[in-house]
């Protein structure tokens, strides 16, 4: 045997025995496109992280919501970093699901996350799950068929204005729907924006006892204008239409306006994407008048569930996919307006970032008009703006969904899907000892 032969055969054991010591983290993530250019940009972290390999569970929202609930409320242990939002991240933190994320690095900067995503996904000053991209929602919409219609956008628009600008700029005959809302039953799609389009009406879930409130003349306006609206001027089937429907109709030109989460604007603004490219404006989520506007507050995160045998690689993981140097790779791969928004300030004080992304300023207004400890018009005895903090809200609000979804398919009239989602919420909330 050569000496050669010798080296190369002791190269050869070493690389597979690196390969063999290489731990592999499991990550379950949502199917949106920020996500997925996030698996596409990994080999950056594999090549500083040879000792980590990645395994990708990416899925639907509802669905990712489902797995990853039962898991780790059951210890499943089959993912060590989770993607969950701002809903699930103060809940399970109290619950002791979740390890705090406080070995992210001296160059983190944990501080200079926008106050508003960082209080959302802390509890006692700690942060226990990570920005990956934080939203708020905010209209976007077709400039050239404004116009056409013989209207102006206005910066802050009334849901009035909305109305009579999706009706004008509906022509079905040319494919063209004036509006594209969610209509597909979740408690973090159609109800989210309900939700949030309900406050702007001076609706609430809950009053300060924790009675439902479904019953009362605000949310009978919210969901009689909202079918309405998306019967006169809505695409076909759209209660089966979520964000990642909605945002295919857009690009494709078949909406004039489609109200949601402002991380969309990236996607249509981007010619790669969308065939509407240089035809989008931007405008704050409608109004009635009443100090509230239709927006939420929302990010997608990603968390380390505390049952995990591999919390530190996860960690490292964690730090790379959240952190300032993730958005320079976006930047340098993709152009910066494609970087992951509405996480960091040092982003939005960026004057490349500003240039790139026309945007960005509506986006961080967006985001910082809204109060989850102040969500409506009326005090509330919860925190949330497009969710209600408490476990049960999950299955709650899925239901409650399902029924709003019906009313939007002309399969109940609006009075009765009220009434049941009345029935069904003093019903659960009673049996969860809110209401004595």
């Amino acid at each position: 045997m050569t000496l050669r032969t010798i080296l190369l055969g002791a190269c050869s054991a070493i690389a597979m025995f690196g390969m063999a010591s290489a731990e592999t983290i499991t990550i379950a993530t949502v199917n949106n496109s920020d996500m997925v250019r996030m698996q596409k940009l990994t080999d950056d972290f594999t090549t500083k992280n040879p000792d980590i390999q990645l395994e990708w569970v990416t899925l639907e929202e509802n669905v990712l919501r489902e797995r990853v609930t039962t898991d780790i409320a059951t210890k499943g242990g089959q993912y060590d970093v989770m993607t969950i939002g701002t809903y699930e991240a103060p809940i399970w933190a109290k619950q002791g699901w979740l390890l705090p994320l406080d070995k992210l690095g001296a160059d983190y900067d944990v501080d200079d996350i926008l106050p508003a995503i960082r209080g959302g996904l802390s509890m006692d000053g700690k942060l226990f799950a990570a920005p990956f991209y934080g939203e708020s929602s905010m209209v976007m919409y077709r400039k050239d068929l404004m116009e056409k219609a013989g209207l102006t956008m206005p910066d802050a628009p009334t849901w009035e204005f909305i109305g009579e600008a999706a009706r004008k700029m509906t022509d079905r005959s040319a494919g063209i729907n004036g509006v594209c809302l969610r209509g597909k039953a979740g408690w973090g799609e159609n109800m989210a924006f309900l939700t949030a389009m309900s406050n702007s009406f001076g609706a609430r879930w809950f009053d300060e006892k924790w009675m439902p409130q479904f019953d009362q003349p605000e949310w009978k306006n919210t969901l009689d204008t909202y079918v309405k609206l998306m019967n006169d001027a809505g695409p076909q089937g759209a209660s089966s239409n979520g964000f990642n429907e909605n945002l295919a109709l857009f690009q494709q030109g078949k909406c004039g306006m489609w109200i949601d989460a402002t991380v969309a604007a990236s996607v249509v603004s981007n010619p790669k994407d969308s065939t509407v490219a240089d035809k989008v404006g931007y405008a704050l989520a409608p109004d009635t008048g009443l100090g509230k506007r239709g927006n939420w507050l929302w990010a997608w995160s990603l968390a380390i569930p505390a049952g995990t045998q591999k919390a530190a690689s996860a960690e490292k993981f964690v730090a790379w996919a959240t952190g300032k140097g993730y958005l320079d790779l976006v930047a340098a791969k993709e152009g910066w307006a494609n970087v992951p928004p509405g996480t960091r300030t040092s982003l939005y004080n960026n004057p490349e970032y500003q240039k790139a992304a026309p945007f960005a300023k509506m986006t961080l207004a967006s985001i910082n008009s809204a109060d989850p400890t102040k969500p409506s018009v009326k005090p509330v005895p919860y925190v949330g703006v497009q969710f209600v903090a408490i476990p049960e809200f999950q299955g709650l609000g899925t239901t409650v969904g399902q029924l709003f979804s019906a009313a939007l398919a002309g399969q109940m009239s609006v009075d009765d899907a009220l009434a049941q989602a009345q029935q069904v919420s003093v019903r659960e909330m009673t049996r969860a000892g809110y209401i004595k």
